[in-house]
């Protein structure tokens, strides 16, 4: 580890399949040797379920902590990225009254429509940034507030990484960015009355709103004396961090990430009046993220793997010689339902075309290209809203893992999509230049581009009839459904 500049930023990135610790050094290098990967899978089920239990969650926050902080002398600092969304109650006791239920928990469908026929939806995203959707936090309390044993014991409601620094530190309080996510806080700051008074919410049961913390006498500084003096920057999410750790900081580059889930976003000042079908959260008060997002990536190329049982080396070869459209088949890639671009509340997957010769290869290639047909939708939405964009940068193992499917978004999209350097810890590498920015350091980070996918002319064609067919079956067997 020799060679690495002080002062030193520990960073965790609490994922919704892994918790992960990495070091960085002053420049935002990652520090070689200094990681740790704990792989976990949360609950999922028919119903719509999709939740951890928080204390699985804490301990192997706790555990990937103590693996990293052997490693090295004293951070300075503590960066965190987090999921968005991610909803937990906690009692007078601070003890969960509910698992962290996670933005893939699709129960409340019918807590959001209702409350689509109460409120004015397009009025809601306004003021929040965010659609009443299954989603986000309004149907999920909506749907709570039923479970009237569950309301009445819970004191505080809470975003997980919000619950960690509650345990850690013994403070409660959530940052901007993770509250922007929750679908209650006004963009202009400050939650939203009218939504806590529709769901019967006293705002004293939610976090009052934190940067940064120190707690040289905390829980945490008895476990980990090297952090006593450390700062520790209250969680941001995920998304708007990948933007910051890729070099997407600007209006001329989109972050295009595919790890459990997707999504296509750009940082902006500016407060632009959306598109249907995007929303806008907040990396910090000055900077917005914009964008949409997909809830079907990684997890539904992990679903491919396991239920046709291919082997991921030899299909990726196999998809590489295969045309653009081969398969024959339009896919609706909404297995895990659906956010962005339509936001409907119950939407499910579908595949058609499928005759006796369809193969496990065709059914992969047409589901990718399914995804990155949706990052096209969502691309022509972000250019209506902040255009200039001249390039999409990769980021997200999914994404990073499958040439051949970061050449499909290219293709589809119509944009370059490059893969810079120090993609695949994007969101740990944002965490780590963020909180060095709130210790006065400005990192000088080289965002070298390591590889371009170029989209190609004839594949474009193909991918544009492609995307009216995947609308025409969108409309057909989702919008009448919802």
């Amino acid at each position: 580890m020799a060679g690495w500049a002080e002062p030193l930023v520990l960073t965790l990135d609490i994922g919704t399949s892994s918790v992960r610790s990495l070091l960085f050094d002053a420049r935002a290098r990652a520090v070689e040797g200094a990681e740790t990967h704990l792989p976990y899978r949360p609950t999922i089920a028919a119903d719509g379920t999709a939740e951890v239990p928080f204390p699985l969650l804490e301990r192997l926050c706790r555990q990937a902590i103590d693996a990293t902080l052997v490693k090295a002398p004293a951070p300075a600092a503590v960066g965190v990225s987090s999921f968005w969304h991610g909803l937990l109650g906690l009692d007078n006791r601070l003890r969960p009254t509910t698992p962290v239920i996670l933005w893939s928990d699709t129960r409340s469908w019918r807590q959001a429509v209702r409350l689509l026929e109460r409120l004015d939806g397009e009025r809601v995203r306004e003021r929040t940034g965010c659609p009443v959707h299954p989603s986000y936090w309004p149907a999920k309390l909506a749907l709570l507030r039923e479970r009237q044993e569950v309301w009445e014991r819970t004191r505080h409601w809470v975003s997980p990484a919000d619950a960690l620094f509650l345990h850690l530190l013994g403070e409660l309080g959530t940052s901007p960015s993770m509250a922007s996510g929750t679908g209650l806080r006004r963009l202009d700051g400050g939650w939203d009355g009218p939504l806590l008074e529709e769901l019967g919410l006293e705002e004293e049961r939610l976090p009052p709103e934190a940067v940064e913390l120190r707690a040289p006498r905390s829980p945490a500084a008895r476990r980990w004396p090297q952090l006593k003096d450390a700062l520790w920057v209250c969680a941001l999410g995920d998304g708007a961090l990948a933007n910051l750790g890729t070099g997407c900081t600007d209006e001329r580059r989109r972050a295009a990430t595919v790890g459990t889930s997707g999504a296509l976003r750009v940082l902006t000042r500016r407060r632009p009046r959306l598109a249907p079908g995007l929303w806008c959260y907040l990396l910090d008060e000055q900077r917005r993220v914009v964008g949409g997002a997909l809830s079907n990536g990684g997890n539904l190329y992990e679903w491919l793997l396991q239920t046709l049982r291919v082997d991921p080396e030899r299909l990726e070869a196999e998809l590489a010689r295969m045309r653009p459209g081969q398969s024959r088949l339009d896919v609706l890639p909404l297995l895990a339902g659906e956010r962005s671009p339509g936001f409907a509340p119950r939407a499910t997957g579908a595949i058609v075309g499928l005759t006796l010769a369809t193969r496990p290869q065709d059914i992969v290639q047409a589901t990718l290209e399914g995804v990155a047909l949706t990052f096209a939708a969502v691309d022509q939405a972000l250019d209506r809203t902040v255009p200039g964009a001249r390039r999409l940068v990769a980021s997200g193992g999914g994404l990073l893992h499958s040439p051949t499917w970061m050449q499909m978004v290219a293709d589809a999209v119509g944009k370059p999509v490059a893969v810079v350097t120090g993609a695949a810890e994007a969101s740990s590498h944002g965490a780590a230049l963020y909180a060095l920015e709130r210790l006065g350091i400005r990192a000088a980070t080289d965002f070298a581009v390591e590889r371009t996918f170029e989209p190609r002319a004839s594949a474009r064609a193909a991918y544009q009839e492609a995307l009216l067919r995947q609308e025409r079956l969108y409309r057909m067997l989702i919008e009448g459904r919802n």
